[in-house]
């Protein structure tokens, strides 16, 4: 952030013409920066770099008058007592100090700075270049009005300086104090103006936002023009869109709303200007209420109620307090806006593989305990032992969910609406996907369980080998369609995930070893080339079977809320 602009009266003064400028003027607006802020300005030696702390808006004035006019901040804290200090208020948006020269007893000097607006309405006259105070009649307000309109429109956040000379008198306690530091008849010292740059990226991430579903409003303290103009500026607010449309409303205005406008208009609102606190967690609300699930970036203490209130809070983790970090959900370290089309992406990929994991441990449950079941009722015995229902569950448990788990995000996640509050985990294309997997093969196992002996020529042990052996590779087979819950390539992309190929690897090695050297432990016996060749043959189908559930389109709603 930066001052680019400044006006003292009704005439722009260039950084490197303060020399024109009464030194009486220039004075007060050194006193005025230097002691109404909460930023710093040290020199750690005489020939190393000044060190400005403070807010971004703090640190962009107390850079310009150092720069500009040269100020000397300690000087001028040396020269003064503070006797008062109103501290910025979010809704008033202001802060004033009461002051006292030490080398003056007869006066005490009150300094405001804050909102243009604002601090204009308090104001009944204005400084010139020259030091002449000049009263503010309408048309001199309509001016300055016009002046802060002009640099709001140009993205510059106006900041306005005012003073006031009151005689002394003897105080007592802060509370006279407070009283002097009146909000009426300043002289306006003059307005500047700060340009606070979007960041690189920041357009293309609130169109990523957009394009995934996402509805991006800006709430901010800046006037309505600014705020427009920065919305535009973003991509937040379209440049046919204004207050009359209903997409830019102040902070005030929707404050006074009746609960039934607010919740008719807050969908079509963008951009809320002039806002305080109260107003953010007030959107927050009507926007929950009518079932929107809401995310809410902030870094100041004053956003702690609506990053509480917010079913996903996201704080700044360079700007932001700690009381907003530890009311929200997210921390974004950079403080970069491009960081929440990322953690959306992020958190879209984790509910996807959450879904692909349920959908492959549903066709396995569901296929094991069919074929136990019928096998148990019939002939009075499984095929599947107690050992290999542990295996199975152990291999596609573990080594299962850890593949489909390490699926890394894509740009097509993006395309995908938002998932409601209300949207169940398991809808309709998982169940197209799962069941008919699940129906091959709780069909072709009850065929080796009832027909394998005459099909193989080999007897029960081989049999139920067979019966163990295929359904392992049919959840191996199956876990590559897994891998897209709504895409007939299930290939797409594979050779980007090494850690998936290699967990596949591993559970066939496995496999293998558990068939052919652990026969004791696993109860199984040998099997032969011809009889592996049938067992891989019969998973394979798993393939086909999958690409052709694919070309069967679903709507994504349920057939019954899970």
């Amino acid at each position: 952030m930066k001052v680019t602009k400044f006006w003292l009266g009704e005439e722009p003064v260039a950084e490197e013409a303060f020399s024109s400028i009464s030194p009486y003027v220039l004075n007060l607006i050194e006193e005025g920066v230097a002691l109404n802020t909460t930023g710093s300005v040290y020199r750690p030696s005489s020939d190393a770099e000044i060190e400005i702390s403070g807010s971004p808006t703090e640190k962009a004035i107390l850079s310009w008058a150092v720069h500009g006019s040269k100020m000397d901040m300690q000087k001028v804290l040396k020269s003064c007592s503070i006797l008062y200090v109103e501290a910025f208020n979010s809704q008033k948006k202001r802060s004033g100090v009461l002051m006292k020269r030490k080398a003056e007893n007869n006066t005490i000097q009150a300094h405001w700075k804050g909102a243009a607006e604002m601090i204009l309405a308090m104001c009944t006259s204005y400084y010139n270049a020259s030091g002449l105070v000049i009263d503010m009649d309408d048309n001199a307000k309509m001016r300055f009005e016009q002046i802060i309109q002009g640099m709001a429109a140009s993205s510059l956040r106006c900041i306005a300086f005012a003073h006031k000379e009151i005689p002394a008198v003897e105080q007592v306690d802060e509370q006279e104090h407070k009283a002097l530091l009146k909000e009426d008849g300043l002289t306006l010292l003059g307005l500047v103006g700060l340009k606070d740059p979007c960041r690189p990226g920041v357009k293309k991430a609130v169109g990523d936002c957009q394009y995934a579903g996402v509805n991006v409003k800006m709430i901010t303290g800046d006037n309505v023009f600014t705020a427009k103009s920065i919305a535009t500026e973003c991509g937040i607010l379209k440049p046919d869109q204004d207050m009359f449309s209903g997409a830019v409303v102040e902070g005030v205005q929707f404050r006074n709303y009746t609960p039934e406008e607010r919740m008719l208009k807050v969908d079509k609102i963008c951009v809320m200007a002039r806002s305080s606190p109260f107003d953010k967690l007030l959107m927050v609300q009507c926007l929950k209420q009518k079932g929107h699930v809401v995310a809410v970036t902030g870094d100041g203490t004053n956003d702690a109620p609506a990053l509480k209130e917010a079913d996903i809070g996201l704080s700044m983790g360079i700007q932001g307090t700690e009381v907003a970090k530890e009311s929200s959900d997210i921390v974004i370290m950079d403080d970069n806006f491009a960081s929440v089309a990322t953690v959306l992406m992020w958190g879209r990929c984790v509910y996807n593989n959450i879904q692909k994991f349920i959908q492959f441990q549903l066709t396995v449950n569901v296929a094991a305990l069919v074929i136990n079941f019928v096998a148990a009722v019939s002939a009075g015995e499984v095929p599947l032992t107690a050992v290999q229902l542990l295996w199975v569950n152990l291999i596609m448990d573990t080594l299962g969910a850890l593949a489909l788990a390490t699926e890394k995000p894509t740009k097509e996640l993006m395309e995908k609406k938002p998932v409601g509050r209300t949207e169940p985990l398991i809808t309709n294309i998982m169940w197209r996907n799962l069941l008919p997997q699940a129906l091959y093969q709780i069909a072709i196992l009850l065929t080796l369980q009832f027909r394998g002996k005459s099909i193989f020529g080999v007897d029960d042990k081989v049999k139920d080998t067979l019966i163990f052996n295929t359904f392992v590779l049919c959840q191996v087979f199956n876990e590559f369609n897994a891998r897209k819950l709504e895409k007939k390539n299930v290939f797409k992309g594979i050779h980007t995930n090494k850690l998936f190929l290699g967990i596949i690897a591993v559970t066939i090695l496995l496999q293998v070893v558990m068939v052919e050297f652990l026969k004791k432990f696993a109860d199984t016996e040998r099997l032969d080339w011809g009889q592996w060749g049938a067992c891989i043959g019969i998973a394979a189908v798993s393939w086909p079977i999958g690409w052709l559930s694919n070309l069967y389109l679903f709507q994504r709603s349920p057939f019954s809320a899970i």
